[in-house]
């Protein structure tokens, strides 16, 4: 029984921890999709959307992992942002996945790590 306290004690952070990696990739699809329809947006009208409805895009992660926001920084610029929920928000490292685009150069954030690159 010690034993396996143990091994459990050794194993479930780790396991935790992948689930948590894993979980990463609701919010890199909905922030990627994000992208790919603004730009159809911007080729369409001339600027990036201001509002996830204009995008006809859900406030949430595909696995509702995430709830997603959208601001405009700009007729060229917007921010786009995917703050965990639930269990996922105990990733505290990648609780906040961002992606700023100004003028078509795209920056994520808040590292590489998060985006599972």
């Amino acid at each position: 029984l010690a034993a396996t306290a143990l091994l459990l004690g050794v194993a479930l952070p780790g396991y935790r921890s992948e689930l948590q990696r894993a979980g990463r990739a609701d919010a890199v699809h909905a922030l990627t999709a994000l992208q790919a329809a603004q730009e159809r947006f911007r080729a369409a009208h001339g600027l990036y959307a201001d509002r996830l409805a204009a995008l006809a895009l859900p406030a949430r992660s595909v696995q509702g992992r995430y709830r997603i926001a959208l601001e405009a920084a700009g007729v060229e610029a917007y921010r786009a942002r995917a703050t965990a929920l639930g269990a996922q928000s105990d990733d505290s490292a990648c609780a906040v996945l961002t992606l700023e685009v100004d003028a078509g150069f795209a920056r994520s954030g808040p590292h590489a790590r998060c985006w599972n690159r």
